[in-house]
């Protein structure tokens, strides 16, 4: 019998699971597939903290490298959590982003998460020459280089880093409780097209610190410039997202 989904850490909740042996789906599938329904509807909170790999092993009478193969299933698609003292337990829900013109800030809120940010790095100086092309400008034109760390539900999410014409850049106190796009048109900036590339990698050592990931864990990236109706760019991002945590969303249409 399934005690509560929703009883958090201090007790593990058991999965009512019931295995076919004669069926050709593997059993670590059969077990960890469940799991992962309940999650992905909500029945199962973050936070909550599941029953042992010996435990499940010994209820549902499977060895333990298969019960402990279901669970790891589910850790690397994200669902599930290993923490050293508490155990396994859900993660917190996975944020999944359109391809739109948007803050992540906006739509983070808009879909219920708790943000906040933190800002490693404000720093207004003479653009460099390979900043000065990145953004089109003379060099030694006024920039802002903006590096901050975005938390969702106190988990942090994103490394974001960002180049901006001083003339536009929004102050740093306004950045720790704003979105960079909305502080942006209230000086009067029109945000009208972006060239975005997304890409994958291994976090760095001092990424992986920032995210609260390991070392080498796997990180989606994102180049993004932004321009206004000019063809003026006003905006570089160099993003980093947990890709536990993260993904993107596209809507494809046939030509």
């Amino acid at each position: 019998m399934s005690r509560s989904p929703h009883t958090g850490v201090s007790e593990s909740y058991i999965p009512d699971i019931t295995l076919d042996r004669s069926s050709p789906v593997p059993l670590y599938f059969q077990i960890s597939e469940p799991i992962a329904q309940l999650i992905n509807s909500g029945a199962l909170a973050a936070d909550t903290r599941l029953e042992d790999e010996l435990s499940m092993a010994a209820r549902l009478h499977v060895s333990r490298p298969t019960a402990r193969q279901a669970l790891q299933r589910l850790v690397d698609r994200g669902l599930l959590t290993r923490r050293r003292g508490i155990g396994t337990i859900v993660s917190p829900r996975q944020v999944h982003r359109p391809m739109e013109l948007t803050s992540l800030m906006r739509e983070l809120v808009e879909a219920g998460h708790k943000v906040r940010t933190t800002i490693q790095c404000y720093d207004a100086h003479p653009a460099t020459q390979t900043e000065a092309d990145t953004l089109q400008v003379d060099e030694g034109a006024p920039i802002v280089h903006i590096e901050r760390t975005r938390f969702t539900d106190n988990e942090p999410i994103a490394v974001l880093m960002n180049l901006i014409p001083a003339d536009i850049a929004p102050a740093m106190a306004e950045l720790e409780s704003g979105s960079l796009y909305d502080l942006m048109r209230e000086r009067g900036v029109v945000l009208t097209s972006a060239r975005q590339v997304i890409g994958a990698r291994s976090a760095t050592a001092a990424e992986a610190r920032l995210l609260a990931e390991h070392h080498g864990a796997a990180v989606l990236t994102t180049q993004r410039t932004t321009y206004d109706p000019s063809g003026r760019i006003v905006e570089y991002g160099d993003h980093i997202y947990r890709a536990s945590r993260y993904s993107f969303e596209a809507n494809l249409f046939a030509q």
